[in-house]
């Protein structure tokens, strides 16, 4: 599955435009018609990358970018407008937007444009001994792990789990594999064990716990660290 897109545009043949062009990419895209949907998706959802228009029903792109940018998700976000004043361009990037491109445009343009900004992100380790994702950064050396730079206390098991999911991001691993390795294979323990645990990571390291956007759950399988 491709990298993931939130397209936030109100005008529909634009969307259409869009996302045919980006799935023929290779791109998973996803859409939102308004601000407060946008801001409600794009803080309870995992994406690579959000594509804002700054016109929209419900509020403005601005405000969108600056408010997800307060809640410390660090994606990329390009802004997409008709409008071309400098000062705009110059807000947009001020409020934490990454790029700016005024319409109409090429789609080529826009695809480059993208592939910039996911390049810049395609490893977010920071070093061998160190893992940020979303507002969150994990010290593997030190065994510490800081959310909005605060310290948060997890419990031994707690963070070993964290390191397995980090290094097996993507994978889908079930509860009895995480048993088996985070727990070991003489664990008397049980799959309830994993899940305790993992509400446990959701409740420190998420912002909304009951709709994850870094450790989702796979029915029927287990548990997916996705950053």
């Amino acid at each position: 599955m491709g990298q993931r897109i939130l397209l936030v545009e109100d005008e529909p043949g634009l969307v259409l435009t869009l996302t045919d062009r980006l799935t023929t990419e290779g791109y998973q895209v996803e859409t939102a018609f308004d601000a407060p949907t946008a801001l409600a998706r794009a803080s309870q959802e995992s994406f690579d990358l959000i594509l804002l228009d700054v016109m929209l029903p419900g509020g403005s792109g601005f405000d969108v970018c600056r408010d997800l940018r307060q809640r410390g998700l660090k994606l990329p976000i390009i802004i997409l407008t008709a409008r071309g004043q400098v000062i705009d361009k110059v807000l947009g990037l001020k409020i934490g937007a990454d790029d700016y491109i005024t319409k109409p445009f090429e789609s080529l343009e826009l695809l480059a444009r993208i592939e910039v900004q996911l390049r810049r992100r395609v490893s977010p380790e920071l070093s061998r001994d160190r893992y940020l994702f979303g507002n969150v950064q994990v010290d593997f050396r030190r065994a510490e792990v800081h959310r909005d730079n605060e310290i948060v206390e997890l419990s031994a098991k707690e963070f070993k789990l964290l390191r397995y999911l980090i290094e097996h991001r993507g994978a889908a691993l079930s509860r009895n594999e995480l048993l088996d390795e985070v727990w070991g294979y003489d664990s008397a323990v049980t799959t309830r064990t994993v899940d305790v645990h993992i509400a446990g990571l959701r409740q420190k390291l998420e912002a909304n716990q009951r709709h994850p956007q870094f450790i989702l759950t796979i029915h029927g399988v287990g548990y997916k660290f996705r950053a």
